[in-house]
């Protein structure tokens, strides 16, 4: 098959258990914690970068991406998932959403549409021939090239459509990288754009005719939003963080809706000159303009470079939380921190592990449980996707000096 025909597909693509579907962590009723993933079990070396929704019935859905032949982040990597409806103690046997076919699909955002209740999935796309460095140096044809597409399940994530592009509407034709999220993306539930999706995402642009910036392409890294006002059938691109000095490279990004509707965005710093490893910022307007650039978050001195997930909770008075590893010069010792002033500041509120740990995504299970899913492992930090299921109370109670 083609890769024109097999980006045009649309008819529904049920999702189909794999031959050797990874078995169903056991676990009794209110557990602390399952695996949904292992590396190396299910036809995939290696599983990464971690998204979860809880859906309008309770099920808790944990997407990766599975990647075939490697570690490596392009290649053939398809978007898998695998459902709980006891909370993230056992998991149904995982399922591809998107297959790569020898092409790169990852990097997945989901959400809940709080109009019907679906499941809306947007994700990026790469041929499995180019890296992420050839794409920002122009090396890959727009063909080649991050793109952007979307999905939508309407049977509580048992099954998903086949994936819509819709990179024209979305990346402006001189960017070169775009990666989606990666984690949960965000519906609106509060003033004037309420019902709206929106995606944290990122891009890289070329550096300016006559540059000597050779070699530094990710002085050109930047955050953006995506968002639909039609439950996911059309999107729009939101702000654009285009400042491109060096000091603050945003890059993979996460966003949580505060209870006073503003939107707090979180990024990674790649490669910024700047003291420290996260950025922040907030969008009065549902993610259409930022209220300041992007500029660097003090008390989350400890995350290193890599992403990080936020949520805010729902229950009245309740924190907006976030999860990182930990240690600021590596990738170990997952945590949870925790902010009373919309992300102002943030303290430590519990540190799940001194193992090894990367990417990780925050899911409100219910009204009283914060799920973890993140990646973890002994000697490395890609072993597993582990889902921790953590009380509420304990997260607003504990705070670790």
């Amino acid at each position: 098959m083609t890769l024109l025909s097999r980006t045009l597909l649309t008819t529904a693509v049920l999702l189909t258990p794999l031959a050797t579907p990874t078995p169903a962590h056991a676990a009794a009723p209110g557990c602390a914690s399952s695996v949904p993933y292992t590396s190396g079990r299910g036809g995939y070396d290696t599983y990464r970068i971690p998204a979860a929704v809880t859906t309008r019935q309770g099920t808790v859905l944990a997407f990766a991406e599975g990647r075939r032949d490697g570690a490596a982040d392009s290649g053939d990597i398809d978007v898998v998932v695998r459902r709980s409806t006891d909370g993230g103690c056992t998991w149904e046997p995982l399922a591809v959403v998107a297959a790569g076919n020898g092409d790169t699909r990852g990097n997945p955002a989901p959400v809940v549409d709080p109009r019907t209740g679906a499941v809306v999935l947007v994700t990026s796309y790469n041929s499995g021939d180019v890296t992420e460095a050839q794409i920002m140096r122009g090396e890959a044809t727009p063909s080649e090239s991050r793109r952007v597409f979307v999905q939508r399940s309407s049977d509580d994530g048992r099954s998903f459509t086949a994936p819509k592009e819709i990179t024209a509407t979305v990346k402006p034709a001189h960017w070169r990288w775009y990666a989606t999220g990666p984690g949960h993306a965000v519906a609106l539930a509060r003033g004037p754009h309420a019902g709206r999706l929106v995606v944290p995402a990122n891009h890289s642009t070329a550096p300016p005719a006559g540059s000597s910036d050779t070699g530094q392409e990710f002085r050109y890294y930047g955050a953006h939003a995506l968002y639909s006002d039609d439950s996911g059938h059309t999107w729009h691109l939101g702000f654009v963080d285009d400042t491109y000095d060096g000091a603050h490279n945003a890059n993979e990004s996460t966003a949580a809706e505060l209870p006073d509707g503003r939107v707090y965005f979180s990024a990674r710093d790649q490669h910024g000159t700047e003291p420290g490893n996260r950025l922040d910022t907030h969008s009065s307007d549902g993610a259409q303009t930022l209220d300041r650039p992007y500029a660097t978050q003090p008390t989350l001195g400890a995350v290193p470079v890599v992403q990080a997930s936020a949520l805010q909770l729902s229950m009245p008075g309740a924190p907006l939380l976030l999860s990182a590893p930990s240690v600021p010069t590596a990738r170990r010792s997952m945590a949870v921190w925790r902010s009373t002033d919309g992300g102002t500041t943030f303290t430590r509120a519990l540190t799940l592990s001194e193992l090894r740990a990367a990417y990780s995504d925050l899911v409100e299970v219910d009204p009283v449980t914060v799920g973890v899913l993140y990646e973890t492992g002994e000697s490395g930090s890609y072993e597993t996707i582990e889902f921790r299921r953590l009380a509420l109370s304990g997260l607003a109670d504990v705070n670790e000096p």
